[in-house]
């Protein structure tokens, strides 16, 4: 069967769903394509015993403009859900127990994570050289602007929560652009933040608050809200084996025994499933595409009905990796949202794995449930004995893409691409950041220019 459109979005993920769904408000002709029985891609909510777990993310920060409008758009078809205050609580595990991340200048005077020596290096940052590698990791620049201890029980934790990678492996203006961008164009971190502080912001500027948000019920009311923006008649799911090939001006995409003829073709897929997507490319520009390692993770939903006298309110702990442990970190999701879990009781993630450790991924559920209901004790201060009651094991071989050096062949590969097919618009988290409001920006800035 043969029809036609004017856009097809590839994949049903958030950044497809999102620009999707701008396309359609704008009444443009778009259909989203997507190869297995469910949108949402790591998207997903579940309830389980009374427990809302995150499958995927388990929150986002409206860190601009565009994921406040997104809200705007989507209407009373789901609810924006900001953190409660608890959320500005940030814990990392040091010798035997979380200790809370400096906040404020006399937090950061006395916090034990720290060494004496580096909470007085921090006073001559400002003065410090900037520096000349544009590959610097992550931990190389911390280290030398900041020193050892603040990599590591500030950046490698921060790293290990946002990809579960390896600070001395993830060069800085990839994976933390904006952080590489304070040095090279202000000199300092501090400098930097503070000219950054003191710029003048639009009304729309404002309305990127930094705050953390989810929304009402979980993730899946905002997977549900896009998909209603866009109209059940525009999704396909169980698009597997899809191909897509150039057919004069336009595009023919098929699959099984199904035909669609469109003007403009957007793929929102992972890297490795570009090769198999776009065979029509050469091999080289392929092997380019697709050079992105995604870090393995495991997700793990646990649930306490009755908590005692264990109470934490914090947005969640993260365990550096000189702490030798088993676990990366652990969300705390119901002090920071309402409905999360009974009200006497917890919800917690906890997550294992990531790129230092992606042999974890072979452990069996058993061993897994061992692992939390033993960190329950040790980590989180219930007695001894207690076992959680509901733990539900999310594993991810393809998680977190890490931004390492290949990525400038990659952007290269992208552009060449979309030089030669004006028409075809490769986005997606192998660029332009794998955060929720990354991804969410991305698709809206697509849409605008295409719709």
């Amino acid at each position: 069967m043969e029809r036609q459109r004017k856009i097809i979005v590839i994949g049903a993920g958030l950044t497809g769903l999102t620009c999707a769904a701008h396309l359609r408000h704008k009444g443009q002709d778009v259909e989203v394509l997507e190869a297995t029985e469910r949108i949402g891609g790591l998207m997903q909510t579940e309830d389980f015993d009374g427990f809302i777990m995150e499958q995927g993310p388990s929150t986002g920060t409206i860190k601009y403009p565009e994921v406040a409008e997104l809200f705007d758009m989507l209407g009373d078809k789901c609810t924006l859900e900001v953190a409660q205050s608890s959320a500005k609580c940030r814990l990392i595990w040091k010798d035997g127990h979380f200790c809370a991340l400096p906040s404020g200048l006399w937090s950061a005077v006395t916090t034990p994570l720290f060494t004496l020596k580096d909470k007085f290096r921090i006073l001559g940052e400002p003065w410090r050289r900037k520096g000349t590698d544009p590959n610097e990791s992550v931990g190389a620049l911390a280290e030398r602007r900041l020193g050892r201890s603040f990599v590591d029980y500030a950046v490698d934790p921060f790293l290990s929560g946002v990809y579960a990678g390896d600070p001395y492996k993830l060069p800085t203006r990839l994976a933390l652009p904006k952080l590489y961008n304070l040095e090279q164009h202000y000199g300092s971190f501090i400098k930097g933040a503070m000219a950054l502080a003191k710029a003048p912001k639009s009304d729309r500027d404002k309305r990127a608050t930094k705050e953390v948000f989810s929304t009402r019920g979980g993730f899946r009311s905002l997977v549900s809200a896009l998909a209603k923006t866009i109209g059940d008649d525009r999704i396909t799911t169980g698009c597997a084996h899809l191909h897509v090939e150039p057919l004069g001006d336009k595009w023919k995409l098929s699959w099984g025994e199904n035909t669609i003829i469109a003007d403009q073709v957007v793929t929102t897929c992972p890297a490795y499933s570009l090769p198999d997507l776009l065979t029509f490319l050469p091999k080289e520009q392929l092997d380019d595409l697709s050079n992105l390692y995604y870090a393995p993770v495991i997700e793990i939903g646990v649930g306490m009905k009755h908590t005692g006298n264990v109470h934490w309110n914090a947005f969640g702990g993260l365990v550096p990796s000189k702490e030798q442990q088993k676990v990366l970190g652990i969300l705390m999701p119901s002090a920071c949202f309402v409905g999360r879990s009974p009200e006497e009781g917890a919800t917690y993630a906890f997550f294992i794995g990531g790129a230092r450790h992606p042999e974890y991924l072979d452990k069996t559920d058993e061993e897994l449930r061992e692992l939390v209901n033993t960190s329950l004790h040790t980590m989180l201060g219930y007695p001894k004995g207690t076992q959680a009651d509901a733990i539900r094991i999310y594993r991810h071989s393809h998680a977190i893409p890490q931004y390492m050096t290949e990525t400038d062949s990659r952007l290269r590969a992208i552009d060449t691409v979309e030089h030669t097919y004006p028409s075809l618009h490769i986005i997606g988290n192998l660029k332009d950041g794998i955060g929720m409001g990354d991804r969410i920006k991305q698709a809206v800035d697509l849409a605008e220019r295409i719709g």
